[in-house]
């Protein structure tokens, strides 16, 4: 059952070791500035409970993923302030994904766009369907997938980010992000991945979480700096969003 609040759900479950994140919103999964905000505080509080060993990030429905940032929020953008503001919501979920001391299990089962690309690429490892096909966007409106840019190139190169970013009205399928190294496994339907990512996380759960937690470390090493580059690069985005072109291209959303 997908969420009807306008500024989307959060649940969490803890059980066996294991936190389940479930976030919603009726505009496919998209994300309205509350939520990245709240999921970004959960992340933290998760990070630090001596009771979980791993995290699995889903979303709801049987559909999309994830659409990305609330295109609702973006056309609504008067001013830098404000443009930095919105772009910050996901650097900061990237950041605070990327510093959780627990490996972050993805579980897509559907289409992601945008900022739902930079979501399952800041996971630690991607259970996916055939139905998760992927696209980046944000050229085809003025802007840039500038803030994610960083995690997406970090787990599928510069030549897959180059192809995504330079076709934006494609939609590249499920197989082609596993190649790329997005996804780790692709399912045939969502209950097939349901019952191996129950099975995965459950070992996991299981190991020595500082050794986990170790593990985690080194799978971002190199990114520290990251704090300061994901906030920069909100910041260009926002004036981007301002400008003549962007506000031209948005016009068809407005409602």
């Amino acid at each position: 059952m997908s969420t009807h609040r306008i500024n989307g759900s959060l649940y969490t479950k803890i059980e066996n070791k294991v936190a389940t994140i479930e976030f919603g919103h009726p505009a496919s999964n998209s994300f309205v500035s509350e939520l990245l905000v709240r999921l970004t505080k959960e992340f933290d509080k998760v990070g630090k409970n001596d009771d979980v060993s791993v995290i699995v990030l889903k979303s709801e429905g049987e559909r999309a993923f994830c659409a990305g940032a609330s295109f609702d929020e973006l056309v609504a953008v008067s001013n830098l302030e404000e443009g930095k503001a919105f772009f910050s919501g996901f650097a900061n979920i990237i950041n605070a994904m990327r510093k959780c001391p627990k490996p972050i299990i993805g579980r897509v089962q559907g289409k992601t766009v945008g900022g739902g690309v930079g979501l399952a690429s800041a996971c630690d490892y991607v259970h996916a369907t055939v139905e998760a096909a992927i696209k980046l966007s944000e050229i085809s409106i003025g802007i840039g997938p500038f803030v994610i840019a960083p995690t997406v190139e970090r787990k599928m190169g510069k030549a897959a980010l180059a192809e995504l970013t330079l076709y934006p009205t494609e939609w590249k399928n499920a197989y082609w992000a596993k190649e790329q190294g997005l996804y780790a496994k692709v399912y045939d339907s969502i209950a097939e991945m349901d019952r191996e990512l129950e099975i995965h996380v459950q070992k996991l759960a299981t190991y020595n979480p500082e050794a986990l937690e170790k593990m985690k470390k080194v799978l971002w090493e190199g990114t520290e700096h990251w704090d300061d580059l994901l906030l920069e690069r909100a910041e260009a985005s926002g004036k981007l969003a301002l400008s003549p072109n962007t506000k031209k291209a948005l016009e068809k959303f407005k409602k």
